[in-house]
């Protein structure tokens, strides 16, 4: 039997574009010298996926700012005083906040696609920012003249652009980055946000049809940012019954760097969904151990005691580098792992098979 493997998004940076986003924020170089180390490390990303075996392509996030503020960066009618997400090792991310609007997205995730295919003819998943995320943008007081009502239906039409951008350019799958949900019960640990999150990530969802929906999955995990985690220590029971009442086809689910990986496969094999899949994370982004491919094979033979082979996939727990500034693991150990995972993954689907 065959077990499907996937990417989550991000890849570290090679050193030439670490240097050159230094340069273009010092104002020494400009966009287009930008953008070509940036193509440069897409092409790089995808052939060096491409020689380690991977069935389904990403290209690292390597343009992106961020893999949560791509569609806004650069954008006017935004302050830099926005909400703030704290981690566990003390350092913060800062979103903006909108001060007008009407509210549209400055780029699209179908461009990053359409990058990354002109250098494969394998398959390529493209990751995209829950709007969810992108709620937090409205200020608690309001914006004069443009009621919250109003943002939150701009924010899913952008979204759902977003989506079927990528959706009609081909590609293999659209990935949902919903790292807030787990944050919410942080934040609100009543669950009235996350409801709130589940809710609008649903209203979106909702504008797609069963086939399309498939090809949609939703990620989640704590966080993964300079080696630290925003929210490992909220328990998992609390969000994924609801994560998996989101009617998207696929779940991205962080389990490698789980403490207690059993009890969180235990809720997932009570709440999982006829026709849908789950791809399990069996490598740890924020470990600087490479994991071997028995480990890998393990995790994955753990999780088929709770999830039904047909039904289960592996992924990376999250991206190696979700933020461009983010250094903290080198992208030759972010290869090593992915071709654990790879071959791991190959393993367990042969001892299942036998």
């Amino acid at each position: 039997m065959d077990i499907p493997t996937e990417p989550i998004g991000s890849i570290p940076r090679p050193p030439a574009l670490l240097a050159a986003l230094t340069d273009h924020a010092a104002g020494r170089i400009g966009d287009a010298e930008l953008a070509t180390q940036q193509a440069g490390a897409v092409a790089d990303t995808i052939a060096r996926l491409e020689q380690l075996g991977c069935p389904v392509l990403v290209d690292g996030e390597q343009s992106k700012p961020s893999f949560v503020t791509y569609p806004i960066a650069g954008l006017d009618g935004l302050s830099p005083d926005g909400a703030v997400i704290p981690f566990a090792d003390g350092h913060t991310r800062q979103l903006p906040c909108l001060t007008s609007g009407p509210f549209r997205y400055r780029v699209h995730a179908s461009e990053y696609l359409k990058q990354a295919q002109r250098h494969t003819r394998l398959p390529v998943k493209q990751a995209v920012i829950a709007p969810s995320a992108l709620s937090l943008l409205y200020p608690a007081d309001g914006i004069a003249d443009y009621p919250r009502k109003v943002f939150l239906d701009d924010l899913l039409a952008e979204a759902e652009a977003d989506i079927r951008g990528c959706l009609d350019a081909g590609a293999h799958a659209v990935q949902l980055d919903f790292t807030e949900g787990r944050l919410s019960l942080k934040l609100d640990p009543s669950g009235g946000l996350l409801d709130d999150f589940i809710t609008l990530n649903n209203q979106l969802l909702e504008r797609f049809s069963a086939a399309e929906r498939a090809r949609i999955g939703v990620h989640t995990c704590p966080g993964g940012d300079q080696d630290s985690t925003h929210s490992a220590d909220v328990d998992y029971a609390a969000l994924l019954p609801k994560l998996l009442g989101l009617r998207a086809g696929n779940f991205y689910v962080q389990l490698a760097g789980e403490p207690d990986p059993d009890r969180a496969l235990e809720v997932i094999g009570a709440h999982l969904r006829p026709g849908t899949r789950v791809f399990v994370g069996v490598t740890d982004p924020i470990d600087p151990q490479v994991e071997t491919p028995e480990q890998v094979r393990d995790r994955v033979l753990r999780a088929a005691r709770h999830i039904p082979a047909e039904q289960l996939g592996t992924c990376d727990d999250c991206g190696f580098s979700p933020f461009a500034d983010d250094t903290s693991t080198s992208r030759e150990v972010a290869f090593a792992k992915i071709d654990a995972r790879i071959r791991g993954t190959a393993l367990a689907a042969e001892a299942l098979g036998a």
